[in-house]
């Protein structure tokens, strides 16, 4: 099993828009980065955690668990004009874009991004390394347990 952080603006899909959804399940569309798009083509499997992440709003943090819930398959996005991550470039018989589908499991207290960086332990995560900007980042599973045991235990 692996961890990811996986980031959505809360405009466009937050963690209670998440869980009013079937199943409380959500395709993760819109992802245009090569590394985030691996990550989801080549690591990811069914099952593996998630800490869903509300970015590019006035308090980001953690605002939820989730898991993968699907293999990944191409991004209807990229073939739909209307969307703003249409990808003109992408074929249909070789899509470039590919998502997975997030189930969230709870909402949780929102752990901001300044209390993530207060702690040593989270040090080396890589959301806090700065220059990054990927939608999605792997967690280590001694990230994943201070999270879960000690930041969202309260």
């Amino acid at each position: 099993m692996r961890y990811w952080l996986m980031k959505s603006e809360p405009g466009e899909c937050s963690i209670d828009d998440a869980l009013a959804m079937p199943a409380s399940t959500v395709p993760w569309t819109g992802v245009r980065n090569y590394q985030a798009r691996n990550f989801m083509r080549d690591a990811m499997a069914v099952g593996d955690g998630v800490l869903f992440y509300h970015s590019s709003c006035p308090q980001p943090g953690i605002a939820g668990l989730a898991e993968v819930a699907s293999a990944p398959y191409p991004d209807p996005t990229q073939f739909d004009p209307s969307s703003p991550y249409c990808d003109a470039a992408s074929d249909a018989r070789e899509p470039r874009w590919l998502l997975v589908d997030v189930r969230v499991t709870r909402r949780t207290r929102l752990v901001p991004l300044a209390e993530l960086r207060a702690h040593p332990e989270l040090a080396q995560m890589v959301v806090l390394r700065r220059g990054n900007r990927l939608s999605i980042t792997p967690v280590t599973a001694a990230e994943w347990a201070f999270v879960i045991k000690v930041l969202l235990a309260r």
